[in-house]
């Protein structure tokens, strides 16, 4: 319970910067920046290491891809019946089955489950968000994105060369290697900077802008994102007699606010920039409230 108010505390600082204009109004961005670039690649190069390849990470690395069938298909069958225009439903389609599994994961599973989680994290992050993001979501960007604008081999390639991603690479090929004295308390020191620096940059992000038109199919979005994708995982995971602390921690991934680069793609894609704008952000603050009921149920 403490770790969750040090997250709602850091988010209020955000808040409080954004509305009394103390910093810079780029500065969600570079807080995001450093903690792509140094913070969350440290904790990755950390956690790697104590990664067990055991059955239960089967489940970890599977739960996202089943996760994204189900979300495409609910949001396919939405759009369908409710009549929404191609760029609305481009935008769920991108946007809903991608989490926000390691910016936000990383302090929502640690605030949860300890340090203990982290290494099951890595795996659902790395061996689903990212490799869906960099395949199924390129493809999308370029079947609905506006005149062809984004290039589905220059996405894919982004994804794939993600700081983060480089550092699993690397983390794995030293497995088995005791990292030097100095270096190990130079990742700790980086990787502790994370979950201040980026529960910061959300509050200082939260926008409460709505329009009306948004209104349908964001409510339709967060309820498949935050509340029937979840539970499904949750309700197979039980079924398949799936258990233990990798299972429970990819079922609370399963549970992220969308991906905010994700939203941020999409609208400069031209696919309904409001709407990928208001997914993320209010997502984000819809998920202090269904993460807890989340981690309760498991």
């Amino acid at each position: 319970m403490a770790n969750f108010l040090i997250l709602g505390v850091c988010v209020l600082f955000g808040v409080i910067f954004r509305r009394l204009r103390i910093f810079p109004a780029d500065t969600a961005q570079s807080l995001n920046l450093y903690a792509l670039y140094l913070s969350l690649p440290a904790v990755i190069l950390l956690k790697v290491p104590q990664i067990d390849l055991s059955p239960e990470m089967l489940a970890v690395a599977v739960l996202p891809w089943l996760m994204l069938l189900f979300s495409a298909g609910l949001v396919l069958a939405a759009a369908r019946l409710r009549g929404w225009p191609r760029p609305t439903t481009g935008v769920l389609l991108l946007v809903v089955p991608l989490g926000n599994t390691s910016f936000m994961g990383v302090p929502m599973i640690q605030a949860f489950f300890g340090a203990a989680g982290i290494p099951y994290l890595i795996v659902y992050d790395q061996v689903g968000t990212m490799l869906i993001f960099a395949t199924y979501g390129s493809l999308i960007l370029a079947l609905y994105g506006r005149d062809g604008a984004v290039n589905l081999a220059a996405t894919a390639r982004r994804a794939l060369l993600f700081p983060p991603t480089i550092a699993l690479l690397v983390g794995l090929t030293l497995r088995g290697w005791p990292y030097p004295a100095p270096l190990a308390q130079l990742l700790e020191g980086l990787a502790a900077t994370l979950t201040p620096l980026v529960m910061t940059a959300i509050g200082f992000q939260m926008t409460l802008r709505l329009r009306r038109t948004t209104l349908a199919p964001l409510a339709t979005g967060l309820t498949i994102k935050l509340l029937l994708a979840p539970l499904a995982a949750l309700l197979l995971c039980r079924l398949l007699g799936w258990q233990g602390l990798a299972v429970d921690v990819a079922i609370l991934e399963a549970g992220m606010p969308p991906m905010v680069t994700a939203s941020a793609l999409a609208a400069a894609a031209g696919m309904a920039p409001e709407l990928a704008v208001a997914l993320a952000g209010l997502g984000i603050i819809a998920a202090f409230l269904t993460l807890p009921i989340l981690f309760s149920l498991l």
